[in-house]
């Protein structure tokens, strides 16, 4: 683990920057930027202009390390390179932004009110790579769609169990069992959510991990969480709620950061001149900010 990027992970204020769309959402992601699926006529095609999109957003002025702690990737964004470096290299020497990758394969059919994290038979390896790409840690996303003490209980215990085999590979985990926003016993969820979370930290022998979890419906309600010495840091997703939304809910949270993809590219173009799409972002990643710091 490279100890500075531990310490800012820890200690500094700020946000991380969601720019892992995978396969599934990156034509939806590519859409919103005005690039329309008639723009690629293959899933490579597709990839490299994800690749422009996020390099674009990577190099923008406004992209840096004074408001943005860290970047999360997609697998092939890290395979890929800026200016000559790896994207992580780029990132952290470039920028000082801690680089972040998304490890998981996608999410499994609904069974017991949850979508668990599909296999990952490959995870050794793409670590084993992360490492070499001086990538400082990981993220994988599971769902809970409904209150389900069983579905709950199992979402949690995989997440700690692939957190527990990425710690041993030297890369610091985030969990993430999102609660879907549209469930209609969130809270519920949340507070099943929350307890099996903390039992499962008690029994966590060595080294920190990270959460990354829905805006809870009860403001402060992962305090716990936040101040738990084996948590690095707890982030919020966007969830699917506006970047006004998302940001007046997050305020409201003390100690929780943000960590928004979507909420983030929110309004930028690929026909916005760099001026436009420098300011557009510049506001976007200062509304973000101030309600990660309250």
């Amino acid at each position: 683990m490279n100890h500075s990027q531990a310490v800012t992970m820890s200690n500094k204020k700020g946000f991380i920057a969601a720019l892992d769309q995978s396969g599934g959402s990156t034509p939806k992601a590519l859409a919103a930027y005005g690039i329309g699926n008639d723009a690629y006529s293959d899933e490579k095609t597709m990839f490299e202009l994800v690749h422009q999109m996020r390099t674009r957003v990577i190099k923008s002025p406004a992209f840096n390390s004074d408001k943005i702690l860290a970047a999360i990737l997609f697998e092939k964004t890290m395979d890929g390179k800026i200016d000559g470096r790896y994207t992580a290299d780029y990132l952290w020497q470039e920028k000082g932004i801690v680089p972040i990758l998304k490890v998981d394969k996608g999410l499994a059919p609904v069974d017991e009110g949850v979508q668990m994290l599909k296999p990952m038979p490959g995870l050794d390896a793409l670590l084993k790579r992360a490492v070499e790409r001086n990538i400082f840690g990981t993220k994988m996303r599971s769902v809970i769609k409904e209150y389900n003490e069983k579905g709950i209980e199992k979402i949690v215990a995989q997440q700690f169990e692939i957190g527990k085999i990425i710690l041993k590979a030297g890369l610091i985990p985030i969990l993430e069992p999102e609660v879907d926003i549209h469930s209609q016993d969130r809270e519920h969820s949340e507070a099943l959510l929350k307890k099996h979370i903390l039992e499962h930290l008690e029994n966590l022998e060595k080294g920190q991990i990270m959460l990354k979890l829905s805006i809870p419906v009860v403001d402060d309600f992962y305090t716990e969480l936040i101040a738990h010495p084996k948590v690095m840091r707890v982030v919020a997703l966007s969830g699917g709620y506006s970047r006004k939304d998302a940001n007046e809910k997050l305020a409201r949270n003390h100690g929780l950061i943000a960590s928004f993809s979507r909420a983030l590219l929110e309004g930028l173009s690929a026909k916005q001149t760099d001026e436009e799409f420098d300011t557009m972002l510049n506001d976007t990643i200062s509304s973000i900010y101030n309600a990660s710091i309250t």
